[in-house]
């Protein structure tokens, strides 16, 4: 799917894409704020020309707006996200549990959001999980590697 894409298009048609559904879905939801989808917009379209002119850089920012990150960028990333995930359903979970404490009927959207970050990171294990490999150092092999230069 993004293979056809340029790496310095990819997050700038991405932005460019999301504040665009937004910007429609906040269009549509009408009333008396309905021009606060233009201002949106516009700071969208700003956004997306912005990273893609950041992306055009040969520096750490560059990179990451470029989609051309390194290992250790990516490693950030992946930590950041984790931490993000971890905070998210933190507050899920509290929101669930004041919820019920509560006797409200609120509570059900916390628990949508505990299932569907549940399921994907069942989902994630499934795919990314290496449990049945082993490195060739592994101890249960019985042998070491081999050196390439032996």
């Amino acid at each position: 799917m993004m293979a056809g894409i340029r790496p310095r298009l990819r997050k700038p048609l991405g932005i460019a894409l999301a504040g665009t559904v937004f910007a429609a879905g906040w269009a549509l939801r009408g009333g008396h704020a309905w021009w606060l989808s233009v201002a949106i917009e516009v700071t969208v379209l700003v956004t997306a020309v912005t990273t893609y002119l950041r992306a055009g850089d040969d520096n750490d920012e560059g990179a990451l707006a470029g989609s051309r990150a390194d290992e250790r960028q990516q490693q950030l990333s992946l930590r950041s996200r984790a931490l993000g995930w971890n905070l998210a359903m933190a507050a899920a979970f509290t929101g669930l549990t004041a919820g019920v404490a509560a006797s409200a009927t609120w509570w059900w959207p916390f628990l949508a959001i505990l299932a569907i970050a549940w399921f994907g990171y069942l989902l994630g294990l499934s795919r990314y999980g290496i449990a049945g490999e082993g490195t060739a150092d592994d101890p249960g092999t019985g042998h070491q590697a081999r050196s390439p230069a032996s």
